[in-house]
């Protein structure tokens, strides 16, 4: 058995490369894995998409088998419509503990860009989720992302990572939001979309003193819960996001479009006669929600999106290097533990499958025996009984051993095959 990931992500590709490959919504997640069983279909999958990373984990059962980073990488290609060229380049490549080990770390925040920040549980867990309703998960996978659920609540539990601003909302309003206004509450806030995202930027804003929001969202009835969850909020469709756009004073979009749902076109018309007036612009989406021309329209527009944080959240990271450091030592715990297991369950089976074997010929052999020697008393063939046991334990035990010890070490992919067409042992 043997596990991969294959990935882009913060820190490997620019958001230009990111946004192209994301699998914004559901619905996309679900296309993308009728495509995979059809092209690879005894290999799991897991997809991990979210702003800052696009992942596919992928596990099978025999070593050597399952599809390679071409074959993954021209899947994204040809499902995105994106040429090879432009990010074959940004993919990385892990394997079985290097593989354990990112999955843990990313869903510890250890590899997010704010350190820390709780989202990324959620959206492992969803992403789990979709895998699972879409029949692309098995054994492994479902080992792997139960046990980084586990992991990821030890390392919160016994480390500080999670104190402090430690959102991507938090980092962003009050990093740039103060940069351009010195207080919130007498602004109007916009927010687009009403998802978990938006939900953590709007309590931030609410307990910075905001209090005039309007949300402006696809489906009404999630806008409403959203606003009866923050306090209270003006709900609007998106047939009104231009009038809304003209009133604000601070702009969050996060959405799950695939195309920007503010134009450079757009919001030239909004400004027209408000080009005196500051507004500050959050595009959380991946793909971006807002054209980045929306910046070069005045002076007075001021336009950040998720790339525009990494020297803050690099800053945040250096002041809090000896909790990562404690982060990553149960993480390094928790992966030789879960490898440990893994490779136990596969090697349990075939361990038993040759005892077994071997003490079923021992059995027939000393039946043999005793017939052709009627003459022993029950004594004597106990004794013999022993002695040939003993010397099957014996002839059985270096080999099981060592099995046992690669297990420990790492995937005992090799001994394990030659055990199995030693000894004639089927799955």
């Amino acid at each position: 058995m043997n596990y991969k990931v294959v990935f882009c992500t913060h820190q490997t590709a620019g958001l230009e490369i990111r946004e192209r490959l994301a699998f914004p919504n559901e619905q996309t997640l679900r296309a993308a894995y009728r495509q995979l069983r059809e092209r690879f279909r005894h290999t799991e999958f897991v997809i991990l998409s979210t702003c800052n990373r696009v992942e596919l984990y992928v596990a099978h059962q025999d070593e050597g088998s399952g599809p390679s980073l071409h074959q993954l990488a021209a899947f994204l290609s040809e499902f995105h419509g994106v040429p090879l060229d432009d990010f074959i380049d940004r993919l990385v490549e892990l394997r079985d503990a290097s593989a354990v080990r990112h999955l843990f770390q990313v869903v510890c925040s250890l590899d997010s860009m704010v350190l820390g920040e709780p989202q990324i549980v959620s959206q492992v867990k969803d992403a789990y989720r979709v895998a699972l309703e879409a029949e692309s998960c098995g054994p492994l996978t479902n080992a792997l992302f139960q046990a980084a659920i586990r992991v990821s609540k030890r390392v919160r539990t016994e480390t500080r990572l999670s104190e402090g601003r430690v959102s991507i909302a938090s980092v962003a309003v009050g990093e740039f939001g103060r940069a351009i206004f010195d207080r919130f509450d007498d602004k109007h806030v916009l927010v687009i979309g009403a998802g978990e995202m938006a939900e953590e930027t709007l309590r931030y804003l609410v307990s910075e003193g905001a209090s005039r929001i309007t949300i402006v969202n696809r489906t009404p009835q999630r806008a409403h819960e959203l606003a009866a969850r923050v306090g209270s909020a003006e709900i609007r469709g998106l047939d009104r996001l231009t009038d809304a756009l003209r009133d604000a004073d601070i702009v969050v979009s996060t959405t799950g479009a695939s195309e920007p749902v503010i134009t450079a076109e757009l919001f030239r018309k909004v400004r027209r006669g408000r080009e005196d007036r500051p507004v500050f612009l959050l595009d959380l989406g991946a793909p971006r929600d807002i054209e980045p021309q929306v910046a070069e329209i005045d002076e007075n527009v001021f336009l950040f999106d998720i790339d525009d944080l990494r020297a803050t959240c690099e800053a945040n990271r250096r002041a809090r290097s000896q909790e990562i450091q404690r982060a990553l030592e149960l993480i390094d715990e928790e992966t030789e533990k879960f490898l440990h297991e893994v490779y136990h369950r596969a090697t349990g089976p075939v361990i038993k499958q040759l005892r077994d074997q071997w003490h079923q010929v021992t059995r027939e052999e000393l039946q043999r025996l005793r017939r052709k020697l009627p003459e022993l008393d029950d004594e004597q063939f106990a004794q013999i009984e022993q002695t040939v046991q003993r010397i099957v334990n014996k002839l059985l035990h270096p080999p099981l051993e060592t099995l046992k010890t690669e297990s420990r070490e790492g995937p005992p992919h090799g001994l394990l095959e030659a055990i199995r067409r030693l000894f004639h042992i089927r799955d």
